[in-house]
Parts: C-alpha cells; structure tokens; sequence
C-alpha cells in the first residue's frame, strides 16, 4: 500500500449548507455519509469534507480563533486549457467565491488565479501545459519507464 496520497481535505466552514452548496456549483457531488456537522463531497480521486469551524477545531483538540485572509497553503485544480480555467473560475464566482487574482499567464509558462471560497479557502485554478492531464485528470510526473534497447 501506497501511504503518499491524500484521501480526504477537510475544510472547517462557517456555514455547511453555504459551503456544501459552493462546491457543488463546481461538480463535486455530494454524498450520504455525512450529519449534522460535516458533509462529505465526492471529488475525481479525492473527497472533499466541510467541517464546521468550531467543531473540527474541538475535535483537533484546539480553539478556533479569528482566521488570516492567506493561511499559508493552496489548494489546485488543473485543468486542460486557459478556456477550462476561465469558465470554471466564472463558476466559482457566480457561486460565491471570490475573485483573489483573475487568471493570467504566470511566469512559469501556464496560466492561472486564485479564487477563495466562502470562507476564504484559497483554491488556484490552472492550466499547466508542462503536468499533462490523464483521462480522469489527474497530474503524474512519474517518468516514462525507458524501454529496453
């Protein structure tokens, strides 16, 4: 078993049926599994759990106190094209979000921005044209194997 992977993101928000909607405006879908203080959203290879704010810093055993606009980390999503990135940026602003920088070309030859959701979880939404994406648009930087001569 592979232990180098992420299974679940949990996000503590202020308001679950707020942010569950939010996400679902993006394509995650949201599931059954699930109660009263958290939701669980299926994602492509990953599921995505809203957590109210308050409980999920009980159950780390902290307090939760007053949030900084920029946390330190980003979430991403890679997408095929410049045009993928812009429409689903549209999508999270039309659901909520806000725009933190519009999508442009970036110094590293792709094109991207940053979008926060309602409770400013900072996402990137990118086109890479060095990560290609597979089929189910997942990013693999493993090197070709080279074939034997």
């Amino acid at each position: 078993m592979r232990d180098a992977r992420v299974s679940l993101i949990t996000l503590g928000v202020a308001d679950l049926s707020r942010s569950s909607r939010f996400y679902e405006a993006l394509g995650w879908t949201r599931t059954d599994a699930g109660n009263d203080k958290v939701v669980f959203l299926q994602g492509e290879g990953v599921v995505l759990s809203l957590f109210g704010l308050n409980d999920l810093a009980e159950d780390a055993g902290l307090n939760a106190g007053p949030l900084p606009r920029f946390r330190g980390m980003t979430l991403a999503i890679n997408l095929t094209s410049e045009a993928e990135t812009d429409r689903l940026f549209a999508a999270a602003i039309a659901a909520g979000g806000d725009a933190v920088k519009r999508p442009e070309t970036v110094f590293w030859g792709g094109y991207s921005g940053y979008v926060a959701d309602p409770d400013g979880h900072l996402w990137e939404l990118a086109h890479n044209p060095f990560f290609p994406l597979d089929a189910q648009g997942r990013i693999d930087l493993t090197p070709p194997s080279e074939e034997p001569a």
